[in-house]
């Protein structure tokens, strides 16, 4: 039976994870455009040329592994003394204390090239996964599908990444395996909420998840008991308008898991959380752009786990308990030609989803 002690158990982890070191600001950004995207395998830059730096002073590490027949390309910013073998894979084995935040790009790799979650902050290293799918989306893509949330391949692309983290990433890096967080963003939230936590989420063990600007309801069988799991969905007032539809099903969704496990509200509402308070466009937390945006989110993924986290001054750990429509009450105060600059760029982003093309 699930009590408050539970609860209480895994807030103290949360608080412990999140206090053990401060996240230092990254470097100051120039915002992209949709058009500067990288949108297709062609555009890849060179893997493994050599260990980089990342904005707290850790080492950022980018390499390939062929895991189910399927070449997965991850990168990994860790402490010199968590990676084996320096940077190079070694036999690895060793059970580190530091846990990983995995971050799961937007459709095109946007998040996976700036690696906003890069650095070890708040006692969690920042690991990017890349979609081993040519057009770089998670779950693939269905010619036939006019909304872009058929995810075909998404059940395949779950077991490898299962797979890559569990057997292949622990020759890399040295991590605790019971502190895997993760971070959608997009079609890596579809990805996630859709196959990922379901397949696997038990598993793996995974304590907390945010779901930025995507989700889905459950598209495989569900293993194992997620009723455990903090979970905080993100998105905007002027969200895509079918990621309207399919973000408040995949909340009663996971909402219902907890319930049938006997939850009650009180502690659903602790484990649960989702918002769509920013006036911004599809992942436009910021109230500004998609890149500058999704940086605002994963700053501050480690407050909005410990139940506290803000976004442009609004608390958004709001409880899913009668909030499932998230954006039945959204209401914008900007201006016309604000708004019109948003439906432009959500016509685009929503025209791309359907094509395989968006961040």
């Amino acid at each position: 039976m699930f009590s408050f002690t539970r609860i209480l158990q895994l807030t103290v982890l949360l608080t412990f994870l999140f206090s053990t070191s401060s996240a230092l600001p990254l470097a100051p950004r120039q915002r992209k455009s949709l058009k500067a995207a990288q949108t297709g395998a062609s555009r890849l830059p060179a893997v493994g040329s050599g260990a980089a730096t990342a904005t707290d002073g850790s080492t950022i590490i980018d390499r390939t592994v062929v895991v189910n027949g399927l070449k997965m390309r991850f990168k990994v910013s860790a402490p010199a003394s968590e990676l084996v073998g320096a940077t190079a894979g070694g036999t690895g084995g060793a059970t580190g204390t530091l846990g990983i935040n995995v971050l799961f790009h937007g459709d095109g790799g946007q998040s996976f090239f700036d690696f906003p979650n890069q650095g070890a902050n708040n006692g969690l290293m920042g690991v990017a996964l890349l979609s081993p799918d040519p057009q770089l989306r998670w779950g693939g893509f269905d010619p036939a599908d006019r909304t872009g949330l058929v995810r075909p391949d998404g059940a395949t692309h779950s077991a490898a990444v299962n797979q890559l983290l569990t057997t292949e990433l622990p020759k890399f890096v040295n991590f605790d395996p019971a502190k895997v967080f993760l971070e959608g963003i997009s079609g890596g939230s579809l990805l996630l909420s859709g196959f990922l936590l379901p397949q696997f989420g038990a598993s793996l063990g995974v304590p907390g998840a945010v779901l930025g600007c995507g989700g889905l309801e459950p598209q495989v069988a569900i293993q194992g008991d997620l009723s455990n799991l903090r979970l905080h969905w993100q998105s905007t007032i002027d969200e895509l308008p079918d990621l309207q539809t399919s973000i408040p099903q995949a909340i009663a969704a996971y909402e219902k898991i907890a319930v049938d496990a006997g939850l009650s509200n009180a502690q659903i509402t602790q484990l649960q959380t989702a918002d769509a308070s920013p006036n911004g466009g599809h992942c436009e937390f910021d109230e500004r752009d998609f890149v500058s945006g999704v940086q605002l989110l994963t700053n501050n993924y480690a407050a909005i786990l410990s139940g506290n986290g803000a976004l442009n001054g609004v608390t958004v750990t709001n409880g899913v308990v009668g909030n499932e429509q998230v954006f039945a009450g959204a209401v914008t105060g900007a201006g016309t030609a604000t708004r019109t600059g948003t439906a432009n760029r959500n016509k685009a982003f929503a025209s791309a989803l359907r094509a395989g093309r968006t961040n």
